[in-house]
């Protein structure tokens, strides 16, 4: 009942024929939930994809279309079958917040759609009684959605509201906007066809940027609803299994008559409110939604637009994360600004994936530039007039500067060492540092030791040798690294 609205309108927005968008939400909701690595998940034909492939569709028709469906689908397997999904790990929880909540206001927003009609050609905003009776019927379907848990929970509220709004139109013969006013869904089984597209390089070189970018996007909102689901369930999901399922999903799509998807976190929600935790709850909605192309047309065809409105309203409210308003003072002021940047961005440009990578980009500059200020040096002579530099945090690109500072050369005595105990160096940037400040103590004539290094930063010093002269010499007292000493 969720599936169908969303799939039909993004459908209708990008240009294509209703129909494709119920075959995707179809075959994306089989394939996803018999094969995904991510029980209680549910995918379909969601508007992430859909928005992707509208210039494609204006430039060169729904067979380009499909074709870089069928592509974005083997895109995706490579992911999965080359174990990338993992990646998903990189998204810090600030971008978990303001895309969740981007996305809930993004489906709250879209709800004042069917407020609206078009009278003479031209699109106006509901009034008098067509409006009370919409916001009525509305405002009903919530309360029963909130009221319904209370009494019983062997029904979905969301569901057992969709039956009592659509009983009292029909019954009561209420003049209101329903699923035909959309669009029919009448169909029948989707039709084999292969993509009508000239294979040559300049066809490819048309959609590949199309296919990777619907690739992108799909996976990224299906890892991070994947992981969402995770944390509601307090289970763990295969991302590179689920990467497989939405690739083999969208590679039918393109062959079967879909616009393809990705997996839709509304619908997820809706699922998990109502005690799904198994397969069998997507695979019963996708053969459900088939069963309506095929025979129950009519009748859903007749459920009141206002049902299936305080329903998506209500799934707005559950999918915003309230728990990131009540600790935004407890939480440091770089991230409040990353996860209302990247909810920003998300309600903007309609792009989860742009809103997600922004948001990761500027977490990680955030973390190195924090980490940079971590760097520090204790300073000491000992008896044999050697001087000491005690450093405590990590040597890398963005600490580069603050250690080199730290090291007065001119005046330091005849013999140095760096002790890393409490320091790593990380990255070639800090090789490099290293490399740059033994040259600078050489032609002062005096020696530089590094001391305690650890393994891992040892094997990285000797990997640079080719690059860096590196020498690694061994001290009876301790390991010692020196470079370009005479």
């Amino acid at each position: 009942m969720t599936m169908i609205p969303e799939s039909l309108s993004f459908a209708i927005l990008a240009g294509f024929p209703p129909l494709v968008g119920l075959y995707a939400a179809f075959i994306m909701g089989l394939v996803t939930a018999v094969l995904g690595g991510r029980p209680g998940m549910i995918s379909g034909g969601a508007g992430a994809t859909a928005v992707v492939l509208i210039a494609l569709m204006q430039s060169h028709g729904l067979e380009y279309v499909f074709a870089a469906v069928a592509l974005a689908g083997v895109l995706q397997i490579l992911v999965g079958v080359f174990k990338l999904g993992k990646f998903i790990r990189l998204v810090p929880q600030p971008v978990m917040y303001g895309f969740v909540n981007g996305l809930a206001v993004i489906i709250f927003m879209a709800q004042f759609e069917q407020f609206k009609t078009v009278v003479n050609g031209e699109v106006t905003w509901l009034s008098g009684t067509p409006l009370l009776i919409m916001a009525g019927l509305v405002a009903l379907t919530i309360a029963i959605i909130v009221v319904m848990p209370k009494i019983t929970k062997a029904i979905p509220p969301s569901l057992a509201a969709i039956i009592v709004v659509f009983g009292l139109v029909l019954g009561f013969g209420i003049d209101t906007k329903i699923v035909r006013d959309i669009a029919a869904v009448s169909g029948g089984l989707p039709p084999f066809h292969i993509p009508e597209v000239p294979l040559t390089l300049e066809m490819l070189q048309v959609i590949f940027p199309y296919a990777l970018i619907m690739a992108g996007v799909g996976l990224t909102e299906s890892l991070l609803t994947l992981n969402l689901v995770d944390e509601i369930t307090s289970t763990r999901g295969n991302g590179n299994r689920e990467s497989v399922a939405q690739g083999s999903a969208n590679l039918l799509n393109g062959f079967f008559f879909g616009m393809g998807g990705c997996a839709m976190i509304a619908q997820t929600l809706v699922n998990l409110s109502a005690g799904a935790r198994a397969r069998v709850a997507g695979i019963v909605a996708a053969l459900t939604i088939l069963a309506i192309i095929l025979v129950g047309a009519p009748v859903i065809e007749r459920v009141p637009m206002a049902a299936l409105t305080g329903v998506m309203i209500m799934v707005a409210i559950g999918t915003f994360e309230w728990i990131s308003i009540r600790i935004v003072n407890k939480m440091p002021k770089q991230d409040v600004f990353v996860g209302i940047l990247v909810a920003v961005i998300t309600v903007w440009l309609h792009n989860l994936a742009l809103a997600v990578l922004i948001g990761v980009i500027i977490s990680a500059l955030v973390f190195a530039w924090e980490s940079a200020k971590r760097i520090r040096a204790r300073k000491y002579t000992d008896a044999h007039g050697v001087k000491h530099y005690e450093l405590y945090g990590p040597l890398f690109f963005g600490s580069v500067t603050a250690f080199t500072e730290k090291f007065d050369v001119q005046n330091d005595p005849k013999e140095v060492i760096i002790d890393f105990k409490d320091s790593r160096v990380a990255d070639m940037s800090g090789i490099d540092a290293l490399n740059k400040l033994t040259e600078r103590y050489q032609k002062a004539g005096k020696k530089l030791h590094l001391k305690h290094l650890s393994p891992d930063c040892l094997l990285l010093l000797k990997n640079a040798e080719e690059v860096i002269d590196v020498n690694i010499l061994e001290d009876p007292q301790y390991a010692v690294v020196s470079d370009r000493l005479a």
